[in-house]
């Protein structure tokens, strides 16, 4: 029987009806600095600062870390919840500036604090930012393991912030690949490596020289060339493809994605796919199938801006919907 994220845990449906209940709870609003200048539910939350805004995104690694406890592996995931935050901030065209972090533990763990100490600085130096602090918490009452989350800073002038609101028909989109399943999707990865027999410490088939856990520990890749492109390209929209997959691009525009010649995934999620049994409209809305972040501006320049920026163009705005290779997602 075909497995469903829904079906491993994580029903999106559901937690957007969650996530809806509770955004309508939050009206009150700031005046003058400091005074929201988006709504909720775009890639990162902005407020008034004079002649610029202020972002901010909060995001964690979520249930990665149990891969990492499984591996004894914990290096790289201060990558992944430095590019969760940090990817969200470059989707509007904003720089990053400073980082927290939130360990949440069952109980202290010398060795598994120093590995992620190493992955957050890393992060940090990739995204050209600063730690400035954080919050360790010991809950044994309350966590089995540990989480890691945290919240990132950015900053840009207001009237360089990039919203989608200037997508047109007729645009070209420019994919940009990503390096993995990067962080998101993994209850339904953990079960399909649970049902399947496969341990993490296994070979990967399609790469023998690596095993499956080092193979789904590959950290998110932070999108830093955003910035630069963003300075050269008249830019009318960005999307960071994590959970819930290609659905994320309704987040920028209410006209459509045709996605004609796609990026190929990596054999990872064909080794997902195929020992899950999992269908591809759920592949496609579960995961970001190789393609991690993607640029939306005018055809004149799209050669040229995916050259800069490692990417190809893969499709062309339309009316309504998204579609791949023909597949209907939405």
């Amino acid at each position: 029987m075909a497995l469903t994220y829904a079906k491993s845990g994580v029903d999106i449906e559901r937690e957007n009806i969650a996530i809806a209940a509770l955004a309508k709870q939050l009206t009150f609003k700031r005046k003058g600095i400091g005074a929201p200048i988006t709504e909720v539910g775009h890639y990162a939350g902005l407020i008034d600062f004079g002649d610029y805004a202020l972002a901010l995104t909060t995001d964690g690694v979520g249930s990665k870390v149990l891969i990492a406890n499984e591996m004894k592996r914990w290096n790289t995931i201060g990558i992944d919840c430095i590019a969760m935050n940090v990817n969200d901030l470059l989707a509007m065209g904003i720089e990053p500036l400073a980082f927290v972090d939130y360990i949440a533990i069952h109980e202290p763990d010398n060795e598994i604090m120093r590995q992620i100490g190493e992955g957050l600085a890393k992060g940090a130096e990739i995204s050209r930012m600063t730690i400035v602090g954080g919050e360790t918490a010991t809950l044994p009452d309350v966590i089995n393991g540990f989480d890691l989350a945290g919240t990132c800073l950015g900053m840009v002038k207001k009237d360089k912030i990039i919203t989608g609101e200037r997508i047109e028909i007729g645009d070209a989109i420019v994919g940009i690949p990503s390096d993995g399943v990067h962080s998101n999707g993994y209850s339904l990865v953990r079960r399909i490596i649970k049902d399947s027999g496969y341990s993490y410490s296994d070979p990967f088939p399609y790469n023998e020289d690596t095993t499956i856990g080092d193979e789904l520990l590959i950290p998110t890749r932070i999108y830093m060339e955003i910035l630069e492109a963003a300075k050269e390209f008249d830019i009318h929209g960005l999307a960071h493809i994590t959970g819930s997959g290609l659905m994320k691009l309704h987040r920028v525009t209410k006209f459509g994605f045709d996605i004609g010649d796609p990026l190929e995934p990596q054999p990872i999620f064909r080794f997902l796919q195929e020992e899950g049994e999992v269908e591809d409209l759920e592949m496609y809305k579960t995961f970001n199938m190789g393609m991690g972040f993607v640029v939306v501006l005018p055809k004149k320049f799209a050669g040229i801006a995916a050259g800069m920026i490692g990417g190809k163009i893969v499709g062309e705005i339309v009316e309504e919907g998204i579609t791949v290779s023909g597949l209907e997602i939405s």
